[in-house]
């Protein structure tokens, strides 16, 4: 029943989640429950990194690592300090001057290092998000034994990483929570969903997919699986499990009725994401610049402190559309849940 692709029982996989949900021991929950996790090695150093693939290596649990592909050239900086001068207000509550913030333009997010961590630390499956790898780099993996996947969003990116010799794909659709892994995140970011991208994705290429976006339950599962996927991403059904490590502010704001719609923003990141709707998106999307990873840091302390505080409006609150069905309890019990028709 389970993906050839991830050496898993089960054809679901617990999705990298940057910023410190997807932390060892929901990736342990998720493999002693049948499904395959990812680490994410998105904002951390190599040697963070390395530490949590430690941990999992001793537990003996298979896993694998998403790394995101370096974006350059994405803001100038008259448009980088006119956003920071329009967010000013935000940060005054938590002593930030973001109108003076330092613009960090760290755009290779430890990406050397990162690779040749997973060089010589092997492991079954690395997958990267916002671009295509270089081709020695993909060859370098899979001569370590590694299968390497390529995030996708489209037909024309799918093609592209088949040209590069990626051993698969990860297939999302616009109803994902988090970042688009879209190649241009200028582009503008069409309704399409996961179903219906999985099955022109499989008959364009041929190559195995896992699915990602939109999963609320088990009827969204075989749905995918039935469009021709090998395996199914979950993520914002995991962010209130026992075993995350997102921000309770994060976990209470899924479960919060007034939190009533997802929508993609622009403006915590400088790229597009799916998240809850709050305030300050409602304050700043329609001017937010495309800016990534600039506009990230600029932000960053603020949405820390904003957590820290409990002030839900304005932290990025990442959620697929499904987020409704995010439950508290094992993430083990989640996704033998998600699995039960199967």
């Amino acid at each position: 029943m389970g993906s050839p692709v991830f050496e898993a029982e089960l054809p679901i996989v617990a999705a990298p989640m940057s910023g410190g949900a997807s932390c060892p021991a929901l990736v342990s929950a998720a493999a002693g429950a049948g499904a395959f996790g990812f680490l994410a090695a998105g904002y951390k150093s190599a040697d963070a990194i390395a530490a949590e693939m430690a941990q999992l290596r001793a537990a003996g649990t298979s896993y694998g690592v998403n790394v995101f592909v370096p974006t350059t050239g994405q803001i100038g900086e008259e448009d980088f300090r006119r956003y920071a001068e329009e967010l000013a207000g935000e940060g005054l509550p938590y002593g930030l001057d973001l109108a003076h913030a330092p613009r960090r333009d760290d755009e290779d997010d430890h990406w050397q290092a990162k690779i040749d961590l997973l060089l010589e630390n092997p492991v079954p499956v690395v997958s990267f998000t916002f671009g295509l790898p270089a081709a020695e780099v993909v060859v370098a993996l899979r001569g370590r034994g590694t299968r390497v996947l390529v995030t996708v969003t489209t037909v024309a990116e799918a093609l592209l990483a088949d040209q590069l010799g990626c051993d698969g794909l990860v297939v999302q659709g616009s109803a994902a929570g988090g970042h688009s892994g879209t190649f241009d995140p200028r582009r503008p970011m069409p309704r399409v969903s996961t179903e219906a991208l999985v099955a022109e994705v499989v008959a364009a290429t041929g190559l195995p997919v896992l699915a990602a976006g939109g999963v609320g339950g088990p009827a969204e599962v075989r749905a995918l699986l039935a469009a021709g996927a090998d395996a199914v991403a979950v993520g914002t059904l995991l962010l209130r499990s026992d075993e995350s490590a997102t921000t309770q502010v994060h976990k209470d704001a899924l479960a919060d009725p007034a939190r009533t719609e997802t929508v993609l923003t622009r403006a915590f990141t400088g790229r597009p994401a799916r998240g809850l709707r709050n305030g300050f998106i409602d304050r700043h999307e329609t001017t937010a610049p495309h800016g990534y990873p600039a506009i990230h840091y600029l932000t960053r302390e603020l949405r820390t402190a904003a957590a820290a505080a409990g002030h839900p409006d304005r932290v990025h609150l990442w959620a697929g559309t499904g987020y409704r069905a995010a439950r508290t309890g094992p993430a083990a019990e989640i996704v033998s849940e998600l699995a039960s028709g199967l």
